[in-house]
């Protein structure tokens, strides 16, 4: 792939995500999101930076804590709002947020609130493996490696937990 230096944030073309990762049932009405990633376009391996579209009175992303990679997120434009921990903030054009990893408190999601897009950028540190947590549904999940090629995704719940030494 050929890389460019310089990437104008205004006119890259964004895309729903993949199938794989898209929302089935209930929670198609709550997430929308369209993106594009721009790190693998600028040549950068340690540091992700997508731009991010979340469509009105929805969420890109379930409310979730990485143990791993810091993020932090500038919002081009629209409003919405920031949930952190256990705080809510709101959020327009201009801010600068940070969510840094950590465990549930610092479990975080973008909300928009307003009548028109909520355009952001998203930027993170890009060390694997990560591991998330989801402390609305009460799940973890590992992700190492790509994903969207031969990467290990294993979601589970807390409830599920095993034994160190079970089946051994």
């Amino acid at each position: 792939m050929s890389h460019q230096p310089v990437v104008s944030v205004h006119t890259v073309d964004l895309i729903p995500r993949p199938e794989a990762w898209r929302p089935t049932g209930a929670a198609a009405e709550r997430f929308d999101i369209q993106r594009a990633r721009l790190g693998p376009v600028l040549g950068l391996k340690k540091l992700g930076c997508s731009v991010t579209q979340v469509a009105p009175g929805r969420t890109g992303y379930p409310f979730h804590s990485h143990r791993v990679n810091d993020e932090m997120f500038y919002v081009l434009d629209g409003e919405g709002e920031l949930r952190l921990g256990e705080a809510r903030h709101p959020v327009r054009a201009g801010d600068l947020i940070g969510c840094p990893a950590g465990g549930p408190g610092s479990a975080h999601q973008l909300i928009n609130t307003g009548r028109k897009p909520l355009r952001y950028l998203a930027i993170s540190s890009e060390l694997d493996p990560e591991i998330c947590e989801y402390p609305d549904s009460g799940k973890v999940g590992v992700y190492a490696g790509d994903d969207e090629k031969d990467g290990l995704v294993h979601l589970t719940r807390y409830a599920d937990q095993v034994d160190y030494w079970q089946g051994e």
